[in-house]
């Protein structure tokens, strides 16, 4: 397989003062009784064909009869043969968003994703001749890729425990995988990636309801353990300062009544209401 061969074209400012003198003997010639001024004006028109400009972080690719010659980097202003095809090919860096797209995840889940990619052209006799179109190229296998890696990790590590990295959790970790995934990819066209995000993740509509009363009850569930686990040291500090400052003494029963109204109020979702009781403490 071929590579990309650098070339270095001739100055266009020198052929430019060719092509000025062939034209004027062009005219000069056309005042004379003869043919070789119609020449010389036809070979000025071919000289013009050779010449080409190649801006900053553009290149141009000479083909020549089917044949692969080179490729000019430089920037400037230069003439090649004027038989050579030129073809353009910029090598600035490019951005790819692509489209939110429904994919399964590890466990079945549809999730919307979406993939943000920083390209550009490293090779361009690969991305020139080795695919057809190399910006469609990159569109389709960085779809390809996406829609392999959310297929190989869960959502989210709900379902799947075990699971030690998930697309939402492990965003580091996946666009890590992404960026060598793409490139992999991309290769064959001589596409460099720079940098691949994942910058949209989400349930499919069909399951994002469902998804989302399962993500609250699992922070309720979570908050709920974190406000019994306080409730249970407070009642525990509450009896064991009592019992240390001898201010009441309970026997097992109002014990065990004092802790059951402790933890209702601190556990309860409304504020208590205060009883206030008059008589006697075993009344």
């Amino acid at each position: 397989m071929e590579n990309e061969k650098l070339v270095q074209a001739q100055s266009g400012y020198i052929h430019l003062v060719i092509s000025l003198l062939l034209l004027a003997t062009g005219i000069y010639l056309f005042t004379l009784p003869n043919l070789l001024g119609i020449l010389a004006v036809v070979l000025f028109i071919i000289h013009l064909i050779g010449f080409m400009v190649v801006n900053p972080n553009q290149s141009a690719v000479l083909v020549l009869f089917g044949a692969y010659k080179g490729t000019v980097v430089k920037n400037g202003f230069f003439w090649t043969n004027p038989f050579y095809v030129k073809k353009k090919i910029s090598l600035r860096a490019r951005n790819m968003e692509s489209k939110p797209i429904k994919v399964n995840d590890k466990l079945g889940n549809p999730i919307m994703i979406s993939v943000v990619l920083v390209w550009r052209v490293r090779d361009t006799y690969k991305a020139a001749f080795d695919v057809n179109n190399f910006e469609e190229f990159v569109f389709i296998q960085s779809e390809t890729a996406v829609r392999k890696l959310a297929s190989a990790y869960p959502y989210d590590t709900f379902d799947d425990e075990e699971a030690e990295i998930s697309l939402r959790s492990g965003l580091e970790d996946i666009n890590h995988e992404l960026d060598a995934e793409m490139q992999e990819r991309l290769n064959i066209a001589g596409i460099e990636v720079i940098e691949g995000r994942i910058n949209h993740l989400a349930y499919a509509s069909e399951i994002a309801g469902a998804m989302l009363q399962r993500q609250q009850a699992t922070a309720i569930v979570a908050a709920r353990l974190k406000i019994v686990e306080g409730a249970v040291g407070m009642v525990e500090m509450a009896l064991e300062q009592l019992s240390a400052k001898q201010i009441l003494e309970l026997d097992d029963e109002k014990r065990a009544s004092m802790v059951s109204n402790l933890m209702v109020v601190l556990c309860g979702d409304k504020n208590a209401q205060p009883v206030v009781n008059t008589g006697s403490l075993y009344t």
